[in-house]
């Protein structure tokens, strides 16, 4: 069971969804309308608009099998033992399927080498703990069995997980360091985009110059939550935009990408008890797009 405080003016179905982001809409919306999701202690339907502080409970029904399919992509495999595996995650690759995508995914992916993952995140998402942006690249954390996805669940709940990334901005940052703390919603305008400001979930990003350029600058970020687009919306806000983002304002660039890279990853490993760090290197696309610079 899940128990939610709502925001005002938005739908129940996409509210809950982003609340609970390893459950699909699509699942979300037949919970509502089995009656398993309650609006201070009322079914209401999928489109019902809430007002704000209403207390909402989620009583998730039954997950089916899986229905992914397995497909021989490769994979380039930065760690794995018996309970997890981390992967080092190829920009232009979806996570999983949704959106008009069932096939390329990571999932297919994962699917054919490992055959099972764990089920806590559903069918459509086996062995997901956490994501990544389909043109982000880097390292990601996958599940192989129930118990270590909910211990890694556990962490980043309480951010004992520490994400860093590596991004090229526009433009000069003023100072040599900074953090962004504003809260992220989904845009009440372009739904697949999402916005900062003062309403929404907390989300907290830090950020170090790593090197100027003369239009750009490359910077080392720690994210201390997970927001959707998280680091992209948060640059957008400060009128530095992640280089090659076209949706939060940035020019396209010739590699079809845009410059965000996980590249580092801090965690308790649930097999061993103890930290753990493990790094992804720079990709050549991203290698090359430096190089423009010297």
């Amino acid at each position: 069971m899940f128990e939610l405080t709502a925001l005002a003016n938005q739908r129940l179905d996409q509210f809950v969804a982003d609340e609970l982001p390893r459950y699909s809409r699509s699942r979300i919306q037949g919970w509502i309308k089995e009656g398993l999701v309650l609006v201070d202690g009322t079914a209401r339907k999928a489109s019902y608009t809430l007002r704000g502080g209403e207390r909402i409970v989620v009583h998730p029904g039954h997950l089916a099998p899986l229905n992914a399919r397995a497909e021989d992509i490769p994979l380039e495999i930065l760690y794995e033992d018996a309970g997890m595996v981390a992967i080092n995650k190829a920009a232009g690759m979806t996570v999983h399927k949704g959106a008009g995508i069932d096939s390329g995914t990571l999932v297919n992916a994962l699917l054919h080498r490992y055959q099972t993952l764990s089920t806590v995140s559903g069918d459509e998402r086996p062995g997901i703990v956490h994501r990544l942006d389909r043109y982000t690249s880097g390292v990601l954390l996958v599940a192989r069995n129930d118990e270590v996805h909910r211990k890694l669940q556990e962490q980043f709940s309480d951010r004992s997980i520490e994400k860093r990334y590596i991004a090229l901005v526009h433009g000069h940052m003023d100072a040599d360091s900074g953090v962004i703390n504003k809260a992220i919603r989904r845009s009440m305008i372009v739904r697949f985009k999402m916005q900062a400001g003062e309403e929404g979930r907390t989300a907290i990003t830090e950020w170090r110059v790593r090197q100027r350029f003369e239009n750009f600058t490359l910077l080392d970020i720690r994210i201390g939550t997970g927001r959707t687009h998280q680091i992209r919306v948060h640059m957008a806000s400060t009128r530095h935009p992640v280089a090659g983002d076209r949706v939060y304002g940035a020019p396209a660039h010739p590699s079809g990408r845009f410059f965000l890279h996980a590249a580092r990853i801090t965690f308790t490993n649930p097999s061993t008890g103890e930290r753990q760090t493990i790094e992804a290197p720079m990709p050549p696309e991203l290698l090359a797009w430096l190089a423009e610079f010297n």
